[in-house]
């Protein structure tokens, strides 16, 4: 059963602080956001299965834990989702990533897929989807979605900021998800921003505001 994580590190909520300040430059906010991501990797893959294997320091052999099983892939959902790239695959460094793109039809409403791209072992990785904003839900429900429709089954959700909205529509879609997030904010408003949130976060990226 999916549940929802609140990774309430002191180093996470001081950078997370900064992040939110409007004042912050693009710099200084693209940096955050991958040194956030980083910090939350750490967390969010904490149950990751290890085995012990064998192997010999300067000084004697030493049995020691490494990862097993299930390799990893990174699927960042476009364009904010990029800004967490990087730091996690600065701590999984042999990680695939993925690319997952959306738009929302005007008339629907409903997030239309324009983009897709994942790793042909999908189904044998452990996936992390990111995206900074967890708002409505609807991008990210989609894209686990698109995932499961490619074959892709252990799944977890990591997004800086969400909303009660997005995180119950995304674990009631998604039963089998894990989400965490470093704060779980108020509300949206009726423009489907999250308060207090930190605006845009695709557009304080990429200084696109």
């Amino acid at each position: 059963m999916g549940k929802l994580n609140v990774l309430d590190h002191p180093l996470i909520q001081h950078k997370l602080s900064i992040l939110r300040d409007k004042n912050t430059s693009v710099k200084e906010f693209r940096e955050l956001v991958g040194e956030i991501a980083a910090l939350m990797c750490f967390e969010a893959t904490r149950d990751l299965p290890t085995e012990e294997v064998e192997v010999e320091t300067p000084v004697a052999r030493a049995k020691v834990r490494r990862l097993a099983g299930k390799k990893m892939a990174v699927v960042p959902i476009l364009r904010a989702g990029l800004g967490m790239v990087d730091g996690i695959l600065q701590l999984i460094p042999g990680a695939k990533v993925g690319h997952i793109g959306l738009y929302r039809d005007p008339e629907t409403l409903e997030p239309v897929e324009y983009y897709c791209k994942l790793p042909k072992d999908i189904s044998e990785r452990e996936i992390i989807v990111i995206d900074p904003m967890l708002a409505t839900g609807g991008s990210a429900s989609a894209a686990i979605d698109f995932i499961k429709q490619h074959g892709g089954r252990h799944i977890r959700l990591m997004c800086i900021i969400g909303a009660p909205e997005g995180a119950e529509k995304v674990l009631r879609d998604h039963s089998d998800v894990d989400i965490y997030v470093a704060a779980m904010d108020e509300k949206l408003n009726e423009h489907g921003y999250i308060v207090p949130g930190l605006g845009d976060a695709g557009d304080r990226i990429f200084g696109t505001k």
